[in-house]
């Protein structure tokens, strides 16, 4: 394509550059690191080296403009660069989409082996079958001396290879691509050593597993101290200009949504209104930041009176045991049902977000009968506003036990981000499509 008004304008300029382009393009991600295994197919790292590698583009084209007086069209860069990035990032979802389908079906999935004592190996057995799409298939476990009974087949389904000092023997025996080690005091620094020595001879990786538990990389640095690689982890970002910035993204973009879908929420209330009698929208008093509490709005997709129900229906609850949910409840009205299915009814919470109660993206809002029963790690959840969706959204909803409701809200508060909140909306879309987990 030919840029500009004069038709005689940097024909030849454009031409190369377009020619160029490819190369040129493949050369900036290459150097941005994002073709490296490990930031690829899980996290937000792998769009972000991307990103870079645009942005690395653009500034480079701009330095050699420049200093070579090329005269290429301002209109090319403008309408490829921005092109040849969201072609990428679209490429790169799709593969990813279809790596994670193809993992959960039990497909292209790395052999591994845990390494640790009883309860974390257990406990880090439980969490890759629970998230699967990560790819690493545990076929068994190495324990210390004194925890191994070479009678004992396995534990937790997970049969025990043999002890701490059969982990490489274990992995020639059985070609593992990965080998995942936890904290352990047998394992210190020199026996650690002397394995990652002997697994050099193999072709498995060596994973380190850090005491300190669901932290994301963008909040840990390894740094040398003293001839040692010590683990620095960053504060949450959680006060400051990120906080504002949170802030004035969600009262925007709650603003656009309310704006755009005014009709949606109008035929809302009017199906609501024709199809039972009570209010249009339910009021609910929820738990927020710092504990305050606020009213939550939600259309009403249950009869009048639903939660003076609950004591009488709470034998029957599929709840996780603190949470009161029911797949067949009697309360909901037949257009609640579909509300409920599509999570149309949590629509008017832009509401709150505007007022400033909610954010668009954060840990489910509680009610005060729940964090009456909360433990000491649930309270971090209040750092942060509740919000209209989270990571419990597209992780199961209300299928999720108790235990990973927690670990998820205090996922979100150790390692938010706003590129962690577009990772959460972006999912959150594939997630009340499916309508999996909601009633």
């Amino acid at each position: 394509m030919r840029f500009g008004p004069e038709p005689a304008q940097t024909p030849a300029a454009s031409t190369v550059a377009g020619l160029a382009l490819p190369s040129v393009w493949l050369g900036s991600i290459l150097i941005a690191r994002a073709y490296e295994e490990r930031f690829l197919w899980v996290g937000a790292e792998e769009f972000r080296r991307v990103f870079f590698a645009a942005m690395m583009l653009l500034a480079t084209l701009a330095t050699a403009s420049w200093a070579f007086r090329l005269d290429v069209a301002r209109g090319f860069v403008v309408l490829a660069v921005p092109m040849a990035l969201s072609l990428t990032l679209a490429h790169r979802c799709t593969q990813r989409l279809l790596l994670h389908r193809a993992r959960r079906r039990g497909e292209r999935l790395q052999t591994t082996l845990l390494v640790g004592h009883r309860n974390a190996v257990a406990a880090l057995g439980e969490q890759l079958v629970r998230e699967s799409f990560h790819g690493y298939r545990v076929i068994g476990c190495c324990l210390p001396e004194h925890q191994y009974r070479p009678a004992a087949d396995a534990f937790h389904g997970l049969p025990i290879l043999g002890d701490l000092t059969a982990v490489a023997a274990t992995v020639r025996l059985y070609k593992i691509d990965t080998v995942a080690v936890l904290p352990c005091p047998e394992l210190d620094g020199a026996a650690l050593r002397r394995l990652g020595w002997a697994l050099e001879k193999t072709d498995a990786e060596l994973l380190l597993a850090p005491a300190v538990t669901e932290i994301v990389g963008t909040r840990v640095r390894i740094r040398p101290v003293c001839g040692l690689p010590l683990m620095h982890m960053e504060r949450p970002e959680l006060a400051g200009i990120r906080r504002l910035g949170k802030s004035l993204f969600d009262k925007v973009a709650a603003g656009i949504g309310v704006l755009v879908l005014i009709p949606v929420l109008v035929g809302l209330a009017v199906a609501v209104k024709a199809t039972s009698r009570g209010p249009v929208l339910y009021r609910q008093e929820r738990v927020g930041r710092d504990g305050q509490t606020f009213s939550m709005l939600k259309f009403r997709s249950m009869v009048v009176g639903a939660d003076r129900m609950v004591d009488d229906l709470s034998a029957e609850t599929d709840g996780n045991g603190v949470l009161f949910k029911k797949r067949d409840d009697p309360r909901v009205t037949p257009i609640g049902r579909i509300m409920r299915r599509y999570s149309l009814d949590e629509l008017p919470q832009l509401l709150n977000v505007l007022r400033g109660s909610m954010s668009l993206v954060g840990p489910r809002p509680p009610l005060p009968t729940e964090v009456e029963k909360y433990g000491f790690d649930m309270h971090r959840r209040f750092l942060v506003k509740p919000g209209l969706t989270g990571l419990w959204q597209f992780s199961g909803r209300s299928d999720l036990s108790w235990d990973d409701s927690v670990r998820l809200d205090v996922r979100y508060v150790e390692n938010w981000s706003l590129t962690f909140d577009f990772m959460i909306l972006w999912k959150t879309v594939a997630a009340v499509w499916r309508g999996s987990g909601a009633y």
